[in-house]
């Protein structure tokens, strides 16, 4: 049988390991991550010191009750920033009464050559992320599901326009 000091040990390194991952996503994410750590290592304790001493399954019930009520904060702030999520592969949008107008581009694209005969040129253009930023022309091979190249644009979602990162579908 394990003896506490191991059980809460493994408690800990899960939860620094889990919590690791914090800054790598959207709030939804982060918060079922970070409630999860600390779900579990909270679940670790109070199982470790109840009656029959059980932290394993305390660690288990603790992080999945953390990560549900994380990621459910972690939502509501996605939420209330406007993050919307769409096709694999795709940026967090930002959510404006009426999308700025974009910049001229910054100067005459040169098209090399193909380095394929299923390349396709995807021409340059403006991506949004809080301000513009110029996405130079490149040639891109479609994904095996890939058909059509839908473009970077706005599209209006009733509370305003959202900018739609460019993807195949």
């Amino acid at each position: 049988m394990y003896t506490r000091t191991t059980l809460l040990s493994s408690a800990l390194l899960l939860s620094v390991l889990s919590a690791g991952c914090v800054g790598t996503g959207p709030n939804t994410q982060q918060g079922a991550v970070a409630g999860g750590a600390l779900g579990a290592l909270a679940g670790a304790i109070i199982g470790n010191n109840s009656r029959g001493g059980n932290g394993l399954a305390g660690a288990a019930i603790g992080a999945a009750a953390g990560a549900i009520a994380g990621g459910t904060l972690g939502n509501s702030v996605d939420n209330q920033r406007g993050t919307l999520y769409g096709p694999p592969g795709s940026t967090v949008r930002v959510v404006q009464q009426i999308p700025p107008t974009p910049p001229p581009p910054p100067s005459a694209e040169t098209i090399t050559p193909s380095p394929s005969p299923n390349a396709v040129w995807i021409p340059g253009y403006w991506s949004y992320n809080g301000g513009y930023i110029w996405s130079a022309g490149h040639w891109e091979i479609p994904p095996a599901n890939g058909r059509n190249y839908i473009a970077a644009h706005w599209e209006n979602r009733g509370n305003g326009y959202v900018f739609i990162q460019s993807y195949w579908e």
